[in-house]
């Protein structure tokens, strides 16, 4: 089974070895079709330290600690 990847934006890096990346999901409403945006907020493991506002390619792993199963898998825009 093929591993989930996103695109998203760090939006916080204070915590050791963790960054928080936001992924905007895109959705069509059912009724009305107008293009939605989620965001997800997820808590990545970064051994290399990631500027904040930074574009990354985020890929799901085996979970890492309690909120982390996501690794940064590069580092698109700095």
């Amino acid at each position: 089974m093929a591993r989930k990847t996103f695109v998203g934006k760090v939006i916080s890096n204070k915590m050791t070895k963790t960054a928080v990346v936001a992924v905007e999901i895109p959705k069509r409403d059912p009724f009305y079709g107008k293009s939605i945006r989620n965001t997800a907020k997820f808590k990545v493991h970064c051994d290399t330290p990631v500027a904040i506002g930074g574009k990354v390619k985020i890929e799901e792993c085996r979970p890492l600690s309690g909120h982390k199963n996501w690794i940064i898998k590069e580092v698109i825009k700095t």
